[in-house]
Parts: structure tokens; C-alpha cells; sequence
């Protein structure tokens, strides 16, 4: 378990006096917002065992580097609990925070490969961009292949295997279970959320603002996920289009035949 510096605590906890656990505690916050937004400060509050006031501090600090946000409305209402009153104010990965190089070195070498990929286009046409995306995502196929067809034949166990592997690469990948309440024919009541798919999220994306200029990348990633999970899957936001996450919809449905597995 983690312990928060003294500034952080709750009243009755041992007092770490660390400048280091107070940037620890901050790049927590951050991750868990990356990965998981929109969230609110009360939810990071409870995670994390802090007081509410902490978190807000190190959300303010966020927020004015750049590496959060304020979630648009929309979002917020997904992150925010339900009940009477203002909706809690949530937030997402900033365009800082989204870009930011998960082993904490800073990356900077955008304008390079941006400027590359487009004496690329020049010198052989948008098809060689097309091509390279293709090749490169195909070294993500090989990589996740046999992690992804050991999770067996059900597409959101292949999804929540393939979510875990980008997680593990830096890619902050994480599974919603997307589901559909069905009226029961008794009084009033509902039946239990049954799953229909999950939502592939990823809040990292270290080609992101080439993407934004060659759309091929996120196109070719997402035709390499319908090959690994074996059904058709589709493509609901980028980080590269202004998304908070790059998210992704994977229906429940046995692997197509055919498909990997």
C-alpha cells in the first residue's frame, strides 16, 4: 500500500515527510486520470486515501501544466457520480498528460517524424504512409498474437487480454463492459446489466500528433484489432482527433472463423 506524504494524509496516519511522496502521490493521480477518466476528485480521493483537499491540490497542479483537463460536459456526466445537485466536475488526460512518455523521460522527436512521413507522402504518394502504418502495426500483431488467442475464444476475454498487454507497453490501456438493461416482465423491475461489448480504451499514444496528420496510423492499429480479437470492432474517438482516450468498441461475440485462434 502506498503512503501518502504528511500534507496528504487523513488525520491518524503516519507522517511521511518526503517531498518524493508528494511527486509520487501527484504522478498517481495523473496515471489514474490517464487511464481512467473522466474521473472526479472524490473517486480519486477514495483510491488513493486521501483527503479530498490533497487531490484537488494536485489536480489544480495538473491542470495548470496542461496534463489534465476538464472533461466536456458529455464525459463528465459518465465519470461523475448520479444524484441530486451540479455534476461533480471530472477530468481527462490533457494533451500534456496523453503525450507525456510513460517511463518519464520527456519524448520530442514529433516534428521529426512528422516531417519525414511527409517527404514520404511526397517522394511516393499517401499509399507509402498507408504501407508503413500497415507494416508497422504488424509488429504489434506478432508481439500480442499468442497472449491475445490464449485467452481463449470469446471476444471481450481476448479484449481484456489485448487491453492488458498495451497496458504493459506504456499504452494506459484499460476495458469498460458496455452493457444493456432489459425490462423483466415483473412490476417496475429490470434484469441485471447483461454485457454486449467493452470499450478497448487507451490513454497513451506515442504517435499521437503524427496521427493527427496521417490518420493511416489509427486506421491500421484498429484493422490489427479486429485481426487479433476476430470480430468487427470499431473506432469511437482518437487521441489523435481531440479525444480524452483512444476507445475502441469490441462486440461480445465468439472469434469469427477464420480469425486468429
Amino acid at each position: 500500500m502506498y503512503s501518502p506524504s504528511v500534507t496528504d494524509q487523513r488525520p491518524g496516519r503516519a507522517p511521511e515527510r518526503s517531498r518524493a511522496h508528494d511527486a509520487k502521490t501527484r504522478d498517481l493521480v495523473l496515471r489514474a486520470v490517464v487511464e481512467s477518466g473522466p474521473v472526479t476528485a472524490a473517486s480519486l480521493a477514495e483510491e488513493f486515501e486521501l483527503t479530498p483537499t490533497a487531490v484537488r491540490r494536485h489536480l489544480d497542479a495538473l491542470e495548470q501544466a496542461g496534463q489534465i483537463r476538464l472533461a466536456p460536459v458529455a464525459e463528465a456526466r459518465t465519470g461523475a457520480r448520479k444524484g441530486p445537485g451540479r455534476p461533480a466536475r471530472a477530468y481527462v488526460a490533457g494533451d500534456l498528460g496523453t503525450h507525456a512518455d510513460p517511463t518519464g523521460f520527456a519524448t520530442d522527436y514529433d516534428h521529426v517524424a512528422t516531417d519525414a512521413l511527409r517527404f514520404l507522402a511526397e517522394q511516393a504518394g499517401p499509399q507509402a504512409i498507408t504501407a508503413f502504418a500497415q507494416r508497422r502495426v504488424a509488429g504489434l500483431e506478432e508481439r500480442y498474437g499468442a497472449l491475445v488467442r490464449a485467452a481463449g475464444p470469446d471476444a471481450l476475454d481476448r479484449a481484456r487480454a489485448l487491453a492488458k498487454a498495451l497496458a504493459e507497453d506504456g499504452f494506459a490501456a484499460t476495458t469498460r463492459p458496455v452493457g444493456a438493461t432489459l425490462p423483466a416482465p415483473a412490476a417496475g423491475a429490470s434484469l441485471p446489466i447483461a454485457a454486449v461489448g467493452v470499450q478497448l480504451c487507451q490513454g497513451h499514444c506515442p504517435v499521437q500528433h503524427v496521427a493527427a496528420e496521417f490518420p493511416q496510423f489509427c486506421e491500421a492499429e484498429t484493422e490489427a484489432f479486429a485481426r487479433l480479437l476476430g470480430v468487427h470492432v470499431q473506432r469511437l474517438a482518437t487521441l489523435a482527433g481531440g479525444g480524452h482516450a483512444c476507445t475502441t468498441y469490441v462486440p461480445h461475440a465468439p472469434t469469427q472463423e477464420g480469425s486468429p485462434g
